[in-house]
């Protein structure tokens, strides 16, 4: 059956983060095995949008049947008067960190609206004459992917302006386990903005009531708030995106070892931006024993990638198979091989990646893997239980 939540609230105040369900008419039956996701159930949402002015939050992993979202929703006759676009940009082939000008797209001449630049949160001036804005974009799960804490800013923006928000849900590929330290307040930035593990194990409409419930917007706003949910999906489903996310993850690999292999962007090492194995191999030109060599050079995706155009010493972990948990083991001992000639290992990003600086302090201190995970259970139970209430998906 299919699903689709509203948060209540008044025109004095948002009184409650309580999200109901109202039953939504089926479409045509599915295979029990396709995952069918929320933008393409087409005749569940379309009605909340006919007539409306709609803003679209998207970029390349928007698709309905491999046509993007906008140029659905337009052969639909819905009124679509701008897209704002996330870190990567609109088409999703920007660097990491790039920023993102404004733009027109040329195809349907929309305005494109950065909220990757100057700002990084709708303006009031975004939002005028929009009745209601879909966000759909494609998430991996990991604290530090910067897709839900541009849900965060879009989410308050909407609360502000009293504009409801639609949230077209997709699968998360790391939904099947929940791991890593949880953030500590003190290190809220746009990499880390809830106190969450690294991987958190929600898709994109839980993590949105998650926001909403946990009052976690400025001022304890709470934004109205539909998801339109998917359909034979469940945590532990295995999925395999057909789309890259951004320039840097471009296969289901890389995906699975991203939130090992991004809290290496804080340190001296290489995680393969310039080769064509990004997340998927890590080295460096100080590291001395390893089993692999590559040499970054400057890429789409990957204009000035570290250490580029010099050798680089490390591992390829290309068919590694991980565990269902953060993998500290080539962290540690490229800190090790670092450390033993004295050279400097982390840089002041680490710690905005980690949550807070009591990883790279344990890591430093000579712990164990086993020993620095230990220290993050207890806040991974607490953190479980407040997640229950918030789970659309088995």
């Amino acid at each position: 059956m299919l699903y689709q939540c509203v948060s209540k609230y008044s025109k004095m105040k948002l009184l409650t983060g309580f999200i109901f369900a109202l039953l939504f008419s089926c479409q045509a039956q599915q295979s029990s095995d396709e995952i069918i996701t929320g933008a393409k159930q087409l005749n569940s949402y379309l009605p909340m949008l006919k007539g409306k002015n709609i803003a679209v939050v998207a970029n390349q992993t928007s698709l309905v049947d491999g046509i993007h979202l906008v140029d659905t929703l337009l052969a639909r006759s819905v009124t679509v008067t701008k897209v704002f676009a996330p870190e990567h940009g609109f088409r999703g082939n920007a660097d990491a960190g790039a920023s993102i000008d404004d733009a027109v797209d040329v195809k349907t001449g929309l305005p494109i609206l950065s909220l990757y630049g100057a700002t990084k949160k709708p303006t009031q001036a975004f939002l005028e004459g929009v009745d209601v804005v879909v966000f759909d974009i494609q998430d991996v799960g990991a604290r530090f992917y910067t897709y839900i804490s541009t849900l965060h800013y879009v989410m308050e923006a909407c609360a502000e302006n009293a504009i409801p928000l639609l949230v077209l849900d997709r699968p998360n590929p790391n939904a099947h386990y929940v791991d890593g330290p949880i953030l500590d307040s003190a290190y809220q930035s746009f990499v880390g903005m809830h106190p969450v593990p690294i991987v958190h194990g929600m898709t994109l409409a839980e993590y949105a009531q998650m926001i909403n419930g946990e009052f976690w917007l400025k001022d304890s706003l709470q934004c109205e708030l539909m998801y339109q949910s998917m359909q034979n999906y469940h945590h532990q489903k295995p999925y395999k995106l057909p789309v890259k996310p951004s320039p840097n993850l471009p296969n289901s690999q890389s995906v699975a070892l991203y939130p090992s292999l991004c809290l290496f962007e804080g340190t001296d090492v290489s995680i393969g931006r310039g080769t064509l194995q990004q997340f998927q191999v890590i080295g460096s030109p100080k590291l001395d024993t390893c089993s692999y060599v590559f040499t970054p050079i400057s890429r789409e995706g990957a204009k000035y990638p570290k250490h580029e155009n010099t050798v680089c010493c490390g591992w390829n972990l290309s068919g590694f198979e991980p565990e269902d948990g953060i993998y500290l083991g080539h962290l540690i001992e490229s800190y090790h091989q670092y450390s033993s000639k004295g050279r400097v290992f982390f840089t002041s990003f680490f710690d905005k990646l980690a949550g807070s600086n009591q990883l790279r302090i344990q890591i430093e201190a000579g712990w164990t893997s086993n020993q620095i995970k230990e220290t993050w259970e207890e806040g991974l139970d607490a953190f479980k239980k407040k997640r229950a209430a918030y789970l659309i998906y088995p």
